[in-house]
């Protein structure tokens, strides 16, 4: 209804956010009221909000909303991949929030650069696929033979220690199985993927990381704790037995 009035300013931008109706109705994936908005011809589909310098498609990306991705793709007035003030994508966004549907419609579009890093953390959608432990996000990414697998974050961390920080074996699995990884890679604090899953107490994680032969057993961290002190530290009976066996 008040649409159909002459008197509504369907693009009107709030004073807090400086959304438009669409960005906000994009961003709580309300499909019907987006389709509405675009359907009038008076919205600028890839506006930019004024705190995050975020579209519409970003915010929906951001929230996994399928339906309302797939609507701002079709009008073929977005920026695929527009950066926000973090210098993150809507592939960003949606791998970072294991949005599977969203990643692989952005994925198919053949726009977006899939590894590039945001500005605040360096980390690339991969990363932050991992970090999640977005299993199903992490292979559809490597699948597409254009990731780097090993890049590293801010903080020296790479896909492969994300994954073992959180205990994820199939993801750490399939990153090993790739190839391309640095299994002993140290951080900034000089932690390795098998220090940090000893820490954490991750048994399977170490147990994978120990086969390949690819790691230093004993590798001092900056504070000089070794995988060993960090499992004795935390408890981790199973960690201490298969360590002490090595």
């Amino acid at each position: 209804m008040l649409l159909e009035t002459s008197q509504v300013e369907v693009d009107l931008k709030d004073k807090i956010y400086s959304q438009t109706p669409l960005s906000l109705a994009a961003g709580r994936g309300h499909a019907a009221v987006v389709k509405m908005l675009l359907e009038t011809g008076q919205v600028e589909v890839d506006s930019k909000d004024k705190n995050y310098s975020q579209t519409p498609l970003s915010l929906a990306a951001g929230g996994g909303h399928e339906a309302v991705v797939k609507m701002l793709l079709d009008t073929g007035q977005v920026e695929v991949d527009s950066k926000d003030e973090s210098s993150r994508t809507p592939l960003s966004l949606a791998a970072g929030g294991g949005h599977e549907a969203v990643v692989k419609m952005l994925l198919e579009t053949g726009q977006v650069e899939v590894n590039l890093k945001d500005k605040k953390y360096c980390q690339t959608p991969l990363s932050w696929a991992a970090e999640g432990g977005h299993e199903a996000v992490v292979k559809m990414l490597l699948e597409i033979g254009q990731v780097e697998v090993d890049l590293k974050d801010k903080s020296g961390q790479t896909p492969l220690s994300w994954a073992a920080v959180g205990g994820h074996e199939a993801m750490v699995k399939m990153l090993l199985k790739t190839g391309q990884v640095e299994v002993d890679s140290k951080d900034e604090s000089d932690q390795t993927p098998l220090s940090w899953a000893a820490e954490r107490g991750h048994t399977a994680v170490v147990k994978m990381l120990l086969e390949t032969g690819q790691v230093e057993v004993d590798s001092k961290d900056e504070s000089d704790q070794t995988p060993l002190s960090w499992a004795a530290v935390g408890g981790h009976e199973a960690v201490v037995k298969m360590l002490l066996e090595t």
